[in-house]
């Protein structure tokens, strides 16, 4: 159904995009998707470079954007014009120009491949600062400070992070349990999680279905979640008492965790200085107890 009045200003379109999210077809809701995840993309890429990224045709571009009350994606663009001029235009500008340098030049030898990761990298990570807001930073170090025991869940490319977490936790004092998927457990030792605890669980596009299908039930039995994902409108985000969701950018190596690694650190950083009661200088050891 097509809406009438279509929203006139960046908050209000994510919004309603979340609320008619799971009426959408299935191409609608990967331009949704898309669209969430890529506002600065979406910014300054025309609908064929967009539709391109996406693999649909930018025919379903207009149409998505006519159902929300448009009379075509331009309409809709503007508004995510609007919100990159209040943001960091500068960056994202030398980022978007070294990007079609990358793209123009036929050089693929290891030094430039390494060249490529470290501006998809950089723009992913400088995304952090724009989209992660201060307040949830602090209302999830506030949760896993407090929490008895801190349960952590990620499969697939999602492990690494999660295993990063688990290391910084621990050294830092904190009661650790992963919910490794060996064995089987994983969903039996959820059950275990007790109103003192919290779960933080972290999954990407393609969710990893235990991952999704444990925080679902940890949720109908009103536990604290904090999850990082990829998305808004990622399976994870309803159950979540605070989610992050880390921005991707187009490169060589299109799922990298840079990004989620670098907010990891920070939340496990911020556990640190509320459990050591310093907020200036918090300190994580090592194993070894000579490097930081």
């Amino acid at each position: 159904m097509t809406q009438e009045l279509p929203p006139e200003d960046y908050e209000s379109l994510i919004r309603l995009i979340h609320d008619l999210h799971g009426d959408m077809s299935r191409a609608h809701q990967q331009i949704a998707v898309y669209l969430t995840q890529n506002p600065n993309d979406v910014a300054v890429r025309s609908v064929n470079a967009i539709a391109q990224s996406c693999g649909i045709h930018a025919s379903s571009f207009v149409r998505f954007a006519q159902s929300l009350g448009y009379d075509g994606f331009k309409s809709l663009q503007v508004l995510f014009q609007r919100r990159l001029a209040t943001a960091a235009p500068g960056f994202e500008a030398r980022v978007h120009a070294l990007e079609q340098e990358l793209k123009s030049r036929d050089d693929l030898s290891e030094a430039n491949l390494l060249r490529d990761l470290v501006i998809s990298d950089a723009a992913s990570v400088q995304s952090l600062l724009d989209e992660i807001d201060a307040g949830d930073l602090a209302k999830a170090a506030d949760f896993l400070s407090k929490a008895e025991t801190v349960f952590l869940l990620g499969q697939l490319r999602s492990a690494p992070v999660v295993e990063l977490i688990r290391y910084l936790l621990t050294m830092a004092g904190k009661k650790c349990i992963m919910l490794d998927p060996s064995g089987g457990l994983a969903t039996h030792i959820a059950r275990t999680i007790s109103q003192n605890d919290v779960l933080l669980a972290v999954s990407f596009r393609f969710y990893a279905n235990e991952v999704v299908s444990i925080v679902e039930e940890v949720a109908s039995q009103n536990r604290t979640i904090v999850a990082l994902s990829d998305s808004t409108l990622s399976p994870l985000a309803k159950s979540a008492h605070v989610l992050f969701a880390t921005p991707e950018h187009d490169g060589p190596l299109s799922r990298s965790v840079t990004a989620p690694i670098c907010l990891a650190q920070a939340i496990a950083l911020a556990v640190a200085s509320r459990m050591q009661n310093n907020s200036i200088e918090p300190e994580i050891p090592s194993v070894t107890g000579t490097d930081r």
